[in-house]
């Protein structure tokens, strides 16, 4: 799995870390961001569908 590092305010990583941890949403902070990351691409991909910008993937028939 690839690792990537990124600067982000101090004000978003506090809000993040405010859900991170035992008995909260996240069990780390990598966990939130791969969530994050996933919720924006299901975004991204539901407004190109709606523009005709996606091609759907027509699962094979055998």
């Amino acid at each position: 799995m690839p690792k990537v590092t990124v600067d982000i305010p101090q004000e978003l990583y506090d809000d993040m870390m405010a859900h991170v941890g035992r008995d909260k949403k996240f069990v780390n902070a990598s966990d939130a961001i791969r969530t994050a990351i996933r919720k924006m691409l299901d975004q991204l991909d539901e407004i190109d569908r709606r523009r005709g910008r996606l091609k759907e993937v027509k699962e094979c028939e055998e």
